[in-house]
């Protein structure tokens, strides 16, 4: 299992990147958090704006579709995309996130 962690303008879009990674099967579950201030520097300019977090729960061997489906449907030009390995997850949620995700074959549960 892997986590990957990024960000939004808007908690719209967070919704509908996140849905269509989950209804894609390609994440079994993301959690979005609005209301989170970023402060960061931007062509040459500090900015501090509200955006949206969004974990992203998934299989590690979908890492590299889940990282170009997030690329290509993401509204910033630099999106923040940074992947967590856990060092230990529940087994029963495990098995339950293989079951929510298409394998890298294209086989939805257990491989």
């Amino acid at each position: 299992m892997i986590v990957l962690y990024t960000t939004f303008p808007t908690e719209m879009d967070a919704q509908k990147v996140g849905g269509e990674l989950v209804a894609e099967k390609l994440a079994a579950c993301v959690n979005i958090f609005p209301g989170m201030v970023s402060i960061y520097r931007w062509e040459d300019a500090i900015e501090n704006g509200s955006e949206v977090a969004m974990l992203v729960k998934t299989r590690k061997e979908l890492e590299p579709q889940v990282l170009e489906a997030l690329a290509a449907k993401h509204p910033y030009t630099v999106p923040a995309l940074i992947v967590f390995e856990p060092r230990r997850v529940a087994r029963a949620y495990v098995e339950w996130l293989r079951n929510q995700t298409v394998s890298s074959d294209g086989n939805s549960g257990r491989k």
